[in-house]
């Protein structure tokens, strides 16, 4: 509505009329979206409208929701608040024209909630409410999404809700030979939705700069504006399949042949998942005033994607065969030898296969430690100092060698033997 405004001008009264700005509302999309019944869900979504005064508050589900007078929108209905987003999950940032970016995770908790209430007579939906506030005093206004229960199925947003890297073999690190292969590596991946997975294999090689959080997202959790400016690094193999609306699929990993084994060190390989077109969760730019087009999120995820780790050079990768365990064997000096106090005692053993070093470790009778030692594999041999046989005492002393890997972790012990210093007679 009009007014007329009196103001001076020149000594006059000058009525001017004032025309009220309509101030424009925050409007999000998808406004309403399918989510799992019985497991998590991961949506995209893109607010627009939004004020350089405005910034991001809290996001909270809820059964119901009512009238956010004499703030603008809608609130969640205290009585009915299931839950808010966690911080760690919380990957909403400004975006666009005027917009913001918000990936809503659903953890299965609140679905489950969800499907109890409907369940017991309640709507067979929730809501999904954001609230932002201002730094200038205005009202605060709260934008919901509906979501709707349904099953895992095609109406759902293609969405990662678990994702784990694994060699064929149960090892906590890897250790390879220089120019061996490594064994077979698959992901096991559990989501929603229906579509194409698309991406790539990469593999980070020693020395280069490690990835971030940011890095292991897969695109379609980024903004548009921020899509293809991830580090890359040396590809190996593309993928491109269609996940049936099973929720569960094990994608093979690339050729084992393509994973370098030339340079010593620690090597990282990345699951690459590119942004695909996804009809139940896509994101329409204009249709809330953020930007023109569509933004594809099919295959979005609230977390990192994990990496799978190999370590090439000596080591043991902890494989549960016996012959990788074996004890080790001991040569000199031999069991129950009266060594001089006076000389230098030798130590020799064969070295146990694939151990980065070993440790020979001394000890008196009544357990208390009298010298330890860390040899370098490939060397089999240990000069003691000459102080060993004042530390034994009149004392026996038992002796014994343990295999490490690369990570100081034991991988095989000898049995301690047992040896005794004493005065050698003069000769005649």
């Amino acid at each position: 509505m009009m007014r007329i405004r009196l103001i001076s001008f020149a000594g006059l009264l000058v009525p001017v009329m004032i025309v009220p700005v309509a101030r424009a509302q925050l409007r999000v999309t998808p406004a309403s979206v399918n989510v799992n019944t019985q497991g998590a869900t991961t949506v995209f979504l893109t607010y627009g409208g939004m004020r350089s005064d405005q910034a991001s508050s809290e996001a909270v589900w809820c059964a119901r929701v009512i009238s956010a007078a004499p703030d603008v929108g809608v609130r969640c209905d205290p009585a009915t608040v299931w839950g808010s987003l966690p911080q760690r999950y919380d990957r909403s940032q400004n975006s666009g024209v005027n917009g913001f970016t918000d990936i809503m995770s659903i953890p299965a908790s609140i679905g489950r909630r969800a499907y109890q209430s409907a369940k017991g007579g309640d709507e067979s939906s929730f809501y999904y409410v954001r609230r932002f506030v201002s730094s200038i005093g205005l009202p605060d206004e709260y934008v919901f999404v509906n979501c709707r229960l349904a099953g895992g199925g095609a109406d759902v947003p293609l969405s990662l809700t678990d994702v784990t890297l694994d060699f064929a073999v149960e090892t906590p690190v890897l250790f390879v030979r220089p120019g061996e292969r490594p064994p077979p590596l698959s992901a096991k991946i559990t989501y929603t939705g229906t579509g194409q997975l698309a991406g790539r294999w990469e593999v980070v090689r020693p020395g280069e700069e490690l990835p971030d959080d940011t890095d292991l997202l897969t695109e379609a959790t980024l903004p548009e504006e921020e899509r293809g400016s991830q580090r890359r690094y040396t590809q190996l193999e593309r993928f491109n399949i269609f996940l049936p609306p099973s929720g569960k699929i094990t994608l093979p990993g690339p050729d084992v042949s393509r994973l370098p084994t030339d340079v010593d060190g620690s090597y990282l390989v990345l699951l690459r998942v590119e942004a695909t077109d996804d009809g139940a969760g896509d994101s329409n730019l204009a249709s809330v005033g953020a930007g023109t087009g569509i933004v594809k999120t099919g295959a979005v995820a609230g977390f990192p994607l994990p990496t799978l780790r190999y370590v090439v050079g000596a080591g043991e990768s902890g494989l549960a065969e016996p012959a990788r365990r074996r004890a080790l064997t001991q040569l000199l000096p031999r069991p129950d030898t009266v060594l001089d106090r006076a000389g230098r005692v030798r130590f020799t053993w064969l070295d146990s296969p694939g151990a980065a070093f070993h440790r020979l470790e001394i000890k008196r009778a009544d357990g208390q430690p009298v010298h330890s030692a860390i040899i370098a594999r490939g060397v089999g041999m240990y000069v003691a100092p000459p102080w060993i046989a004042e530390r034994a005492g009149a004392d026996s002393v038992t002796w014994r060698i343990v295999a490490l890997d690369a990570n100081g972790r034991e991988r095989g012990t000898s049995g301690w033997r047992r040896l005794k210093f004493g005065e050698t007679p003069p000769r005649t």
